[in-house]
């Protein structure tokens, strides 16, 4: 069977339904289907009774008008007017969108490693919706050849992240055959670290500060260099055997402080000494001063991870679980410590130092009104709840003295 050109025409082609067919090619052109429904704000009784008319029923009431496509489309087909469908009807009443065919194909083959790679990585599935509701590939590859090949590039990095330390010159070479390949401000750069910042618990627009730059690669392994990454620590007890292993056994005998480079965690295979020990971690570096100004040289190992930990953070941890220590971690009771502490959990076995439901509801010390995305607690379902309810953070600041106390009972 064809279509029925002139009774289309009727039903379709005529001032009060130029609204539903101009829809109708626009989705065609965007590589979307026919398919779901279509809103008009604001419909004209002339625009409401045709509507009726190609439906054979009343419309519903009020100022918009939505019309579901699907139920077109079978309306349209049962009746004859188009066996082939809404498509067709498209093709046959305005005549250009066939000309934009081999286009919308191309740029639908273009998605189709996207979403193969979120077929394997379905923790990537919310970047991938980003990228359509933002039209965010469009947006930098201006024609599906080129798109074709920014795509093909965004997977073959992805497939390298999480690193486990990994410079992003080196990534950037080993991936686009260019060592600036992922320099700051390329579109490739731009997809690639917004699925970074997903892949790490975050959403894939970003805070667009330098920090959070460096943030989002730290937090899949990726530093800038090997000198800019670093990490805090105190009380670790080192080694005679290396240079920064003397350097973390003068530091600990000093009772000061010790910044770590990367550079130093890979190049030297470092003593730490901590063997199956305890390990504290906290998230600011106010608790570490705080420590070495009370406790000095009798403050146990501990380490700041500083907010989303860095590489240089990530590898001194993997080194203290390697060798068997045990980790215990505070952070700050809001949206954004629960994250940081979710961001560790996933990849060590820590336990709670007073970071749990029960030690939020002792807390008498508040902060200000919490803000920000809620998020479960990995290590304690009934955090959550408790935040909510209350609905005050409390920072590690404001809980210095229990911290100290508990490093001060670990003395060694």
């Amino acid at each position: 069977m064809t279509a029925d050109r002139d009774r289309l025409r009727r039903l379709l082609d005529r001032e009060d339904t130029a609204w539903l067919l101009d829809r109708m090619r626009r989705r065609l052109v965007n590589g979307k289907p026919l398919s779901g429904v279509v809103t008009l704000t604001s419909a004209t009784h002339d625009q409401r009774r045709a509507v009726e008319r190609l439906l054979g029923r009343r419309a519903g009431t009020g100022t918009s008008l939505t019309l579901s496509l699907d139920e077109l489309d079978a309306v349209l087909r049962r009746s004859g007017a188009a066996p082939d469908g809404l498509a067709d009807v498209v093709r046959l009443l305005i005549g250009t969108v066939p000309e934009r065919a081999a286009e919308i194909a191309a740029w639908a083959a273009v998605y189709a490693p996207l979403d193969e790679l979120v077929a394997r990585r379905p923790g990537l599935a919310t970047w991938r919706t980003w990228l359509d509701a933002t039209g965010m590939v469009r947006r930098l590859a201006p024609d599906p050849g080129t798109a074709s090949t920014l795509i093909t590039s965004v997977v073959k990095v992805l497939d390298e992240l999480p690193s486990d330390g990994v410079a992003l010159g080196r990534l950037a070479a080993k991936t686009t055959r260019d060592a600036h390949g992922l320099d700051e401000g390329r579109p490739l750069t731009t997809l690639v670290l917004s699925a970074a910042r997903v892949l790490a618990g975050s959403l894939p627009s970003g805070a667009g500060s330098a920090a959070e730059r460096r943030a989002a690669w730290a937090a899949v392994g990726v530093h800038l260099d090997e000198l800019s990454s670093s990490v805090m620590c105190l009380g670790l007890p080192g080694g005679a055997q290396t240079t920064t292993g003397k350097m973390l056994a003068l530091t600990r005998e000093a009772g000061e402080p010790c910044v770590l480079t990367l550079r130093q965690l890979v190049r030297d295979d470092v003593d730490l000494g901590v063997g199956d020990g305890r390990v504290w971690m906290c998230e600011n570096p106010i608790v570490l001063a705080s420590a070495a100004d009370e406790l000095g040289p009798a403050c146990p190992p501990l380490v700041c991870v500083n907010g989303q930990p860095s590489t240089a953070v990530w590898r001194l941890l993997d080194m203290l679980v390697a060798g068997g220590a045990r980790l215990s971690y505070h952070g700050d009771f809001d949206w954004g410590g629960v994250r940081i502490g979710n961001t560790l959990r996933e990849r060590f076995p820590w336990q709670p130092w007073r970071f749990d439901t029960a030690a939020y509801q002792a807390a008498e010390a508040t902060g200000g009104e919490l803000t920000g995305r809620p998020v479960d607690a990995s290590w304690d379902r009934g955090l959550r709840s408790a935040l909510e309810q209350r609905g005050v953070r409390v920072e590690e600041e404001l809980v210095l003295p229990a911290l100290i106390n508990d490093l001060r009972a670990d003395r060694r």
